[in-house]
């Protein structure tokens, strides 16, 4: 029961970067199958988001790794850096 109610006051939260530009909202989350850790989050792209359009990146989500995350409260914080990063290496 406790683990539901973790995972639904995580939906849709917003993420943004350590910078404030927003990214867009919490989708869903890809956990690990043994062990159960989180590997990343999967973003619903904020069409104004200026960082992934300075980025390049227009698509409808994006998968941003956890290790980016620097903080959760009522938002998702990521590393800006790390994030472009990431965008760069899968192109």
């Amino acid at each position: 029961m406790y683990k539901y109610t973790i995972a639904r006051q995580l939906a849709s939260k917003r993420v943004i970067t350590n910078r404030g530009d927003e990214v867009g909202k919490l989708s869903d989350m890809i956990v690990a199958e043994v062990g159960g850790e989180i590997e990343s989050l999967v973003v619903e792209i904020d069409r104004n988001s200026k960082v992934l359009s300075k980025a390049g990146k227009l698509g409808k989500t994006i998968e941003i790794p956890y290790s980016a995350v620097t903080a959760v409260s009522d938002v998702f914080i990521v590393d800006e850096r790390e994030l472009i990063e990431e965008i760069s290496k899968k192109e």
